[in-house]
């Protein structure tokens, strides 16, 4: 029947899914059942900066993770992922709403954030959302997100705490820790050599943090994206100033307390908890082994209290 496809539909990046689109997800879960509606939220991949040639920001979250996160937070809502590329882009803004919003996804309802713009170069905004709207027989509302004392929660925000290396801040605003993932591959193995072997995550597409080391929480994820928590371990985020020179870039490798297993080709989770320290060079070995043992140490006490979240099935986070 039509009406059990009619919906509320949240429209947005939704990158990090922090605690202001928790939200909005949430919101329109309450609103959609007392309407007898089915909650959607409707997001685009790649980022339409990417799919346009330009730069986008660095992702806090990747698109599997969002969906994950989307039925972790609010079960009710259904995921709606638009593929955004030119021909997309080139849709005008009357055309996204007829073609996309009403005869689609049936909506009744769309809720966007007050800056939204759609349609071909942006030339959309809410107010002829709301007058296309009333013709193709949906209602349009704002929403405004949540905040603190410093503004609404946004995904801008986070990438600016985690630039700073603001974690704290930046963990409160997505309402868990910032996490990294990425596959672990063949490093020079120098840690080994010092007593500390290493993960070396490669491609990670998460934003990194500012350059440090930090306390870890890591899961390991099976071959259906399943993820079960591994170990508590020490991070470093950095281009290793004492025993690499001239590094092209940060790397992320990890120290797992209690492990010893190959591996390599695994895919891992690292969920930055707190930042211990800037990354500093030293003048020997000896002295980086040594604050390796004290980051461990310090690590080992800050991660003991904590345990595996529930809503994560097993998982860390």
């Amino acid at each position: 029947m039509e009406s059990l496809r009619a919906r509320i539909v949240a429209i947005g990046n939704f990158d990090g899914v922090h605690r202001g689109h928790q939200a909005v997800l949430a919101d329109a879960a309450r609103d959609a059942q007392a309407r007898g509606l089915v909650a959607a939220a409707l997001t685009f991949s790649p980022h339409p900066a990417e799919a346009l040639g330009r730069t986008a920001p660095p992702k806090l979250t990747t698109l599997p993770r969002k969906i994950e996160l989307f039925r972790r937070v609010a079960p009710a809502v259904e995921p709606v992922v638009e593929r955004f590329d030119r021909a997309f882009s080139e849709q005008t803004p009357a055309e996204f709403a007829e073609r996309v919003l009403a005869q689609r996804l049936h909506a009744r309802v769309v809720v966007v954030g007050h800056n939204f713009r759609f349609g071909r170069g942006r030339a959309g905004d809410f107010a002829m959302l709301r007058r296309l709207g009333e013709s193709l027989g949906f209602e349009t509302r704002s929403q405004t997100l949540l905040g603190d004392d410093k503004g609404p929660w946004s995904s801008t925000r986070v990438r600016e705490a985690l630039a700073r290396g603001a974690l704290d801040e930046a963990n409160a605003m997505l309402g868990r820790p910032h996490m990294l993932s990425g596959t672990v591959i063949q490093g020079d193995q120098r840690g080994r050599t010092i007593g500390f072997p290493t993960c070396n995550l490669g491609h990670v597409e998460e934003a990194l943090p500012a350059i440090g080391v930090y306390a870890v929480l890591v899961d390991r994820e099976d071959e259906g994206g399943r993820a079960r928590a591994l170990a508590r371990g020490v991070a470093n985020v950095g281009v290793r100033p004492t025993v690499k020179e001239g590094a092209p870039g940060p790397s992320v490798e990890v120290h797992l307390f209690d492990v010893d297993a190959d591996l390599y080709g695994a895919r891992l989770r690292v969920h930055l908890i707190e930042r211990l320290r800037p990354e500093q060079k030293f003048a020997e070995i000896d002295a980086l082994k040594a604050q390796i043992a004290l980051d461990a140490r310090d690590a080992r006490a800050r991660l003991a209290p904590l345990e595996a979240e529930p809503a994560a099935e097993g998982a860390w986070h």
